[in-house]
């Protein structure tokens, strides 16, 4: 029973890599840039829902909405200040500017709240369900977590095929320049994709922390790059394969830990990351690209 145990907190870590990916997959899709401030919107989600479930005692729906709507008025502040204007700057411009507004959340957020650890109550609950005569249990937190996975996903899939601005976002991840002469608005369209990415920054955050309840400034730090990880694992731009990417690597983390050892399991992934990249330099869902020069 121990293995599938492990299989289920390794899916249940994956998944929330996954989400967190999805926002790094989507902006590079159609901005062609990283954005590592990313790691940092998830950390200011899960301080949103804790102050305003655990300090003002507010019901957790609540502070769950209050974390979206302010992650996802936060990312579209950072695409104004600090993407927009260097739409046409090198791509090492781009970088430094995402690194630096990176320090200036984390910074910001040990200003306002201090870098003591705070414990995060779970949202949801610390209930568990029994299965296989009480042989096995899975959280209340892991269904959630799997529960909100099914759901994002299959939003995403019917939100950009089927409305005329995530049709937008497709063409604008095809060609910006084309979709342009076509009549789309291409600033517009990818500040709605970092709106998008980071709500289900927010999401991922409180499912974070609902796991995982430590909760400091540099919280999403370690959790982003993993992310980053698992959609350049899956095929950085492909939304099935941050998915398949983000759990995956859950997996392999939690197994690395469980069977090898708990101080190696983050060299393990990075080395699995290393391995897919030498095979498959695209990833597992990437497409090659052919430029002509």
């Amino acid at each position: 029973m121990s293995f599938l145990s492990h299989l289920i907190s390794g899916v249940s870590l994956g998944i929330i890599y996954a989400i967190i990916a999805l926002g790094y997959t989507m902006v590079y899709g159609i901005a062609k840039m990283l954005n590592f401030a990313h790691g940092d919107v998830i950390m200011v989600g899960a301080y949103t829902c804790f102050f305003a479930f655990s300090r003002y005692q507010q019901p957790p729906l609540l502070g769950v909405a209050l974390a979206v709507v302010v992650c996802t008025l936060l990312g579209v502040g950072i695409e104004r200040l600090a993407y927009k204007p260097l739409r046409a700057a090198p791509p090492l411009a781009v970088l430094i500017s995402a690194i630096g507004m990176s320090y200036l959340l984390q910074n910001s957020a040990q200003l306002l709240w201090t870098s003591n650890p705070k414990v995060f109550p779970s949202v949801v609950g610390n209930g568990s369900v029994k299965l296989l005569g009480g042989q096995l249990s899975i959280s209340v937190i892991t269904l959630v977590t799997v529960g909100t996975c099914i759901v994002i996903m299959v939003a995403l899939v019917w939100f950009t095929g089927r409305t005329k601005m995530g049709k937008a976002m497709r063409a604008c991840s095809e060609d910006k320049g084309a979709a342009q002469l076509m009549g789309i608005n291409v600033n517009a369209t990818i500040s709605m994709t970092f709106a998008i990415g980071s709500a289900l920054a927010a999401f991922a955050g409180i499912l974070l922390c609902s796991a995982y309840p430590t909760l400091m400034p540099t919280t999403g730090s370690m959790p982003g790059i993993k992310a980053f990880t698992a959609a350049v694992f899956g095929g950085i731009g492909s939304i099935p394969g941050a998915m398949i990417g983000g759990i995956l690597l859950g997996i392999i983390e939690i197994f690395g830990k469980a069977y090898i050892s708990t101080q190696l399991s983050d060299a393990i992934v990075f080395i699995v990351l290393i391995i897919v990249l030498v095979v498959k330099p695209a990833g597992l869902f990437g497409k090659k690209i052919q430029e002509k020069v």
